[in-house]
């Protein structure tokens, strides 16, 4: 890679500093870390000496700031201490294996790998291209791997002990928002119309999945019952394309690339990006068990920091065309560099004879939203997943680590939200995650 490039992390040491003293922003950021550091330990120090604020006053001002110090440093190493202060804790754990489903969702956590974000944070990471989500659930469930790429409600599931044994399972970051379709077969191209899809097969990744909850969403809007007027299966991402291909199934709601690789292949088209169902949906997450946090905190903070840059680098749009290069290779995402292009840069043909252009088709913002997990809560509940009464509140904040989130992004200068929730709309309807059992209510069609 050419110092120039983008996605080199050493070009980053090229560009000076916003106060012009140093070769970096990154050699500014760490003065200005070591000058706080000193100020901290000298104030510790000097307090324990003289507890009462009186007589610090009366010693300061009759000996003098810096002869004080004199004095106090012949006898407290504070160099050694300020060394110490620096160096971030050792990592528990240096060698990591992560799980990923081989689609664009997946891009921080795989481009992390290639630009070097692991390394520079003492991390040896395999990132492990995986089959399907049961296999990465059961993976994680028992500690095969360390963290992974997961569909954003499985750690709700997983935590909750829905459809697996209970393990407290928590977010630490959406890997994407947006980023999937309903795509449909050719034959179905004068058929667009979902209140004539009654007998269709459909595919779903998993049954706690985006993908299903915002089927069923948009189906039932159309008034099917989602149960009993259409057949729902689960098919890994990467044998959706065979299925459509075959005609054992009418279409899906999948994730990119699978989508476009579609059209690219000329066996279906796009119907309608999930964007225009609910814009700003989450779709995966990077989650980890809670064990791993409790047992290796320096080594969850390092792979923060790395996740968070990579992602960070993916919202970038300059950074989309070199992206669909990196992760085109066949360890990665195995699929044309024509094809993610498409996808990550949003303009796209989709299958009906029209390119568009949709900028938003897929986004990288990594922040957790508690509402996000309200209204997959509330989904669940609507669809007889959950029984019961549901604590939306205590469950989203036990799972989906948004302080964690705003701590790390605000370190890395990447500007949090400052609220926690918020409301949106699903095609049109309002939701407000303060009222989410009324919002479940408020269905005609649902289980519950």
């Amino acid at each position: 890679m050419s110092l120039q490039d983008p996605f080199d992390p050493r070009s980053q040491l090229h560009h000076g500093c916003s106060c012009g003293h140093h070769a970096s922003q990154a050699d500014h950021d760490l003065a200005a870390e070591e000058q706080l550091n000193q100020r901290v330990i000298q104030s510790t120090v000097m307090r324990a000496l003289f507890p009462k604020d009186a007589e610090r006053r009366r010693f300061l001002s009759a000996v003098g700031v810096q002869t004080a110090w004199a004095a106090i440093a012949s006898v407290i190493p504070f160099a050694s201490l300020e060394a110490m202060a620096q160096e971030r804790g050792s990592l528990e754990k240096t060698d990591l294996k992560i799980g990923f489903i081989p689609i664009t969702c997946a891009s921080p956590l795989i481009m992390a790998e290639p630009l070097g974000f692991y390394r520079k944070e003492g991390l040896n990471v395999s990132v492990m291209k995986t089959a399907g989500w049961a296999l990465i659930r059961d993976k994680v469930l028992n500690k095969e791997y360390d963290a992974s790429h997961m569909l954003a409600p499985m750690p709700l599931a997983m935590s909750m002990g829905l459809g697996s044994t209970a393990q407290e399972t928590n977010v630490m970051t959406i890997q994407n928002v947006n980023g999937q379709a309903i795509v449909l077969a050719n034959k179905h191209k004068t058929n667009r119309d979902p209140k004539n899809w009654k007998g269709f097969k459909f595919a779903i990744p998993f049954e706690y999945s985006i993908h299903n909850l915002l089927l069923r969403y948009y189906l039932a809007e159309h008034g099917l019952d989602p149960d009993r007027d259409v057949q729902l299966r689960v098919v890994p991402p990467p044998e959706m394309v065979a299925n459509l291909r075959a005609g054992n199934i009418d279409g899906f709601l999948g994730p990119d690339p699978i989508n476009q690789r579609v059209v690219y292949d000329e066996i279906g088209f796009i119907h309608i990006l999930s964007r225009e169902i609910w814009n700003g949906h989450p779709c995966c997450s990077f989650a980890i068990p809670n064990t791993f946090i409790r047992e290796n905190p320096n080594t969850f903070a390092a792979l923060y920091r790395a996740i968070l840059k990579s992602a960070a680098m993916a919202r970038d749009p300059k950074n989309r065309p070199i992206m669909a290069e990196v992760l085109s290779p066949a360890k990665y995402l195995n699929q044309p560099r024509a094809v993610l292009e498409q996808v990550l840069t949003g303009r796209f043909a989709d299958g009906l004879g029209n390119v568009r252009n949709e900028p938003g088709r897929v986004d990288y913002d990594p922040f957790p939203w508690y509402s996000m997990a309200y209204w997959i809560l509330s989904q669940l509940k609507r669809w007889g997943y959950v029984k019961g009464e549901v604590r939306y509140k205590d469950i989203a904040e036990r799972v989906y680590l948004l302080t964690d989130a705003r701590k790390h992004m605000a370190a890395l200068d990447m500007n949090p939200p400052k609220e926690n929730s918020r409301k949106f709309k699903v095609m049109g309807k309002e939701f407000d995650p303060a009222r989410a059992d009324a919002y479940v209510d408020s269905f005609a069609i649902r289980r519950t």
